[in-house]
């Protein structure tokens, strides 16, 4: 099952980083350039509904059907895209391919929650993030060579493949699981409350009578109605479309769609977080917005660096690549680091060690940008960025799920990963319209392309700070 899970993971981290790369080859055969960026925009967007949805049927039936339909959904949407003849069947395909995508990830948290001990939930998600670690070197590459013999189309395909048996590995657990609805595991609560406590969870702990610090209760305030849930992720995912899109617009346009973008994705993300998680309210709410906070910051800096060091160094797609990968490397080795310390480093340490690590990261890359160091001192402060990731993003996802209710495993996980699409497409968007504003102020070209750079970079190390100081808001453990 653990196989599974991560080949699971494996296929959709390949998928990703190899249609990068095909991508331009697919937009020129299928004369579909005008559909572009929303080739990338579309399964970004149905991840969140595909979250939302998961998140409500894994709470009300456990999460054995969602995490079947929603491989199957993965399935699908990889078959329609590899053989579509028109880009409007790919963008179709992709969208498909999203909503299975999202509501894949939410499954395999609640199971995690499920099946492993509170001790070895470090030690899954952190095999979780490693399993990026591999397309991060090869992906792109194999992709190239797919292209070049035998077609793009069996870059689609090929996953499509591999989905199969990584899905028969996870059955033996959805036989265990399946008919359990989600607060009725009385012997798996049971368990889950003796590890609690032998770890010394006794105050205030995830599952201490329902509290967390400050005496707030875990499920005290429903999720909300399904389809009320439903609507506002529809929502979220349009706000999502629009930021994308902002950036290919044009004047005033830019800033009219960009806020309206912002606002609606705002006003939607309230009903699909714990309560208060936008004023960043201690306990869980906290974990959530951090990972919002902190997911916008890396990201945002993470797609300018290959464009600064090709159009400002000179290097080669494939050389500038290269930080991706070395940041890559150091994410995965971290994140098995951090499963292999267990309860040894807590989950609160872990996240903050992490953050901060990547907060030095960016003011590195912030420097080099702002001074036109050499471009080792930028790949070097960004492999700290992927040290930094790869110990705080699988720690947020056991804090997540160590303060959830068996009850709220679904909604909570949901969030979590809602906070880790919004993040990134909200500072991508803005960070697009940084980049613009400043090249186009009427500053001399070199030193314009320069102060561009140094915009976006601090637009990461800002909202990476928030994420260390939201931090300090999350629950001891």
């Amino acid at each position: 099952m653990t196989l599974g899970a991560i080949v699971l993971v494996f296929v959709a981290a390949f998928e990703n980083l190899a249609v990068t790369t095909v991508m331009p080859v697919i937009a020129a055969e299928l004369d579909g350039a005008e559909l572009y960026a929303v080739a990338f925009a579309a399964p970004l967007a149905a991840s969140v509904l595909g979250m939302v949805a998961a998140g409500i049927w894994c709470d009300r039936t456990g999460p054995r059907t969602p995490l079947v339909l929603a491989v199957g959904l993965f399935f699908a949407g990889l078959v329609v895209a590899g053989t579509a003849p028109v880009m409007e069947l790919v963008v179709l395909g992709r969208l498909v391919q999203g909503l299975g995508s999202g509501g894949t990830t939410v499954a395999l948290y609640v199971i995690v929650a499920r099946v492993y001990p509170g001790a070895l939930q470090p030690k899954v998600f952190g095999a979780f993030s490693a399993a990026w670690v591999l397309p991060a070197l090869v992906g792109p590459f194999l992709a190239g060579v797919i292209g070049d013999t035998v077609g793009w189309r069996w870059v689609f395909l090929g996953v499509a493949a591999l989905v199969v048996p990584a899905a028969l590995m996870v059955a033996p657990a959805m036989r265990v699981l399946r008919g359990v609805p989600a607060g009725a595991d009385a012997r798996a609560d049971a368990d889950a409350v003796a590890e609690t406590d032998a770890r010394g969870y006794g105050d205030g702990g995830p599952r201490d009578g329902g509290l967390r610090d400050g005496g707030q209760a875990v499920g005290s305030e429903a999720p909300g109605r399904p389809v009320a849930r439903i609507l506002w992720a529809a929502g979220l995912a349009l706000a999502v479309l629009v930021l994308s899109a902002s950036t290919e617009l044009e004047g005033a346009f830019v800033f009219v769609a960009a806020t309206l973008g912002f606002v609606v994705a705002l006003v939607a993300l309230r009903p699909l977080t714990p309560p208060g998680t936008l004023r960043a309210g201690r306990g869980l709410p906290s974990v959530i917005l951090a990972k919002l906070a902190l997911a916008g910051g890396y990201f945002v800096a993470e797609i300018y660096l290959p464009y600064l060091f090709t159009a400002e160094h000179g290097l080669s797609p494939a050389a500038a690549g290269l930080s991706l990968t070395v940041s890559g490397v150091f994410w995965g080795g971290a994140s098995l680091l951090q499963g292999r310390l267990g309860s040894r480093l807590s989950s609160r340490s872990s996240v903050r060690i992490g953050v901060a690590a990547v907060l030095l990261a960016l003011a590195v890359v912030l420097v080099a940008a702002a001074f036109e160091l050499p471009v080792w001192v930028a790949i070097a402060g960004w492999a700290i960025s992927g040290t930094g990731m790869g110990l705080a993003y699988p720690r947020l996802s056991v804090l997540v799920l160590g303060h959830s209710e068996p009850e709220r495993q679904g909604f909570n996980s949901a969030a979590l990963n809602i906070a880790d699409a919004a993040g990134p497409a909200m500072s991508i968007a803005l960070g697009g319209i940084l980049f613009q504003s400043v090249a186009g102020a009427g500053v001399s070209a070199g030193a314009s392309s320069a102060i561009s750079f140094a915009a976006v970079f601090a637009l990461g190390l800002v909202l990476t700070a928030c994420s260390w100081a939201i931090s300090a808001r999350m629950p001891r453990d």
